[in-house]
């Protein structure tokens, strides 16, 4: 995947360098002309599989979160913080974005973007965005690509589909399972040609922006990253008030794995150092091995929060008015569909969860393939976020289960 990483971040370099050496000449407007519609395309590849996608693994990982609940006390109580956090990084990292953004607004150079951007779905207005959430046709909803109302259908549906007999409960589950797979397959084919469709779309920004979009891309990069950071804090902030330990003894105990987090990108590969840091945060090491790997294979806050800051981010660089509402359901969307993101590798999720953010906000998805090309940085925030939440909930819930562990002080 790194590889692949290289690939469209070279494509993204080679477009953009291009379009801002040809920027005023007319072989620049005839290549332009070429690129655009290359650039669309592949744009519209990727979009086609998002609905039935993202109510694919939705589903699915209702149903295997559902699982997992019915198996114990210890995993019911970490899926109920996990959706507490979700929520709560979500929620703020929609004020945090909308105050760095303020503080630092968005590069003069960014404005040229908004000829290249697409035209976003229409967000509901903010006075009836709460009467939207409940779908009264799903396949209209599908259809109008209406995320928070398909988004609520999925949860719904996948909770009531563990409630019917096993084996048709199972027959379900292997269905979505495999539409997954299916789209999943699509999206890797969309992405094998992501070099030559950020090429032609980085053209069209270079033509634009010239050298400012390296100016406009770096503080994208410092919007997200403070966002991820604002997450990490918010584990912080759980772990001492209600897992009950002291600030440098969480830093002690988390350090470790953080440090592999940071140098491999990879929440799995910090695995075993968060098993190892059930000690020192005084969890019983059973009750450790079972909330980490839960956490790491369904919860994702930071990345959640993440998300949302992208989401705003392109309203601004839109120029698409987000009211509060709005946001509010942006928030909850990307709260939901972070589950969806289990095991897929981050070129697929990151499109894959954005976009329906994105979408139930009312913002264009257009330029979210540039910004997967320098996913890289920001995603070393995520990694280190995600690792300290997962930390966070283990502590919470094994001092609430095992009263009588060792505490740290």
């Amino acid at each position: 995947m790194k590889s692949t990483s290289l690939r469209i971040l070279a494509g993204l370099f080679v477009g953009v360098v291009a379009g801002a050496l040809l920027a005023g000449s007319s072989g620049g407007l005839t290549a332009l002309r070429i690129a655009q519609p290359v650039g669309k395309l592949w744009l519209d590849g990727l979009t086609m599989t998002v609905v039935p996608l993202v109510f694919s693994l939705l589903v699915s990982g209702v149903m295997s979160a559902t699982a997992h609940a019915s198996n114990g006390t210890i995993a019911t109580r970490a899926l109920l913080w996990f959706a507490v956090l979700l929520l709560a990084a979500s929620l703020l990292s929609v004020a945090v974005t909308s105050l760095v953004l303020r503080a630092s607004p968005l590069p003069q150079a960014a404005v040229a973007l908004v000829a290249s951007g697409g035209v976003g779905p229409a967000a509901p207005a903010s006075a009836d965005w709460l009467g939207g959430i409940v779908p009264t046709n799903v396949i209209r909803s599908a259809a109008d690509t209406a995320m928070v109302p398909l988004v609520l259908f999925a949860l719904l549906f996948g909770i009531a589909a563990t409630r019917i007999e096993s084996d048709l409960s199972q027959q379900i589950e292997r269905t979505f399972r495999g539409i997954a797979q299916a789209m999943l397959m699509i999206v890797r084919w969309v992405l094998w040609l992501a070099p030559l469709g950020v090429l032609a779309l980085g053209f069209g920004v270079g033509l634009r922006l010239g050298g400012g979009a390296a100016g406009v891309l770096a503080h994208y990069v410092m919007v997200v990253v403070a966002a991820c950071l604002a997450t990490t804090l918010l584990s912080y902030a759980a772990a001492m008030l209600f897992g009950r330990i002291g600030l440098s003894s969480f830093a002690r105990a988390a350090l470790p794995a953080q440090i592999i987090a940071v140098s491999t990108q990879s929440s799995l590969a910090s695995l075993p150092a968060m098993v190892e840091a059930s000690h020192p945060l005084g969890i019983a090491k059973s009750t450790g091995g079972i909330v980490i790997p839960l956490a790491v294979s369904l919860f994702r806050a930071t990345s959640a929060g993440a998300n949302v800051a992208v989401a705003i981010y392109l309203a601004h660089l839109h120029a698409v008015p987000l009211s509060v509402g709005t946001m509010i359901a942006g928030a909850i969307v990307a709260a939901a569909v972070s589950v969806a993101a289990v095991g897929l590798p981050a070129q697929v999720s990151f499109f894959a969860i954005i976009a329906p953010v994105c979408i139930a906000m009312g913002v264009p998805v257009v330029l979210l393939p540039l910004l997967l090309a320098i996913e890289t940085l920001p995603d070393v925030f995520r990694t280190l976020g995600n690792v300290t939440a997962d930390l966070a909930v283990a502590r919470i819930v094994g001092r609430r289960l095992e009263p009588h562990a060792k505490r740290s002080q």
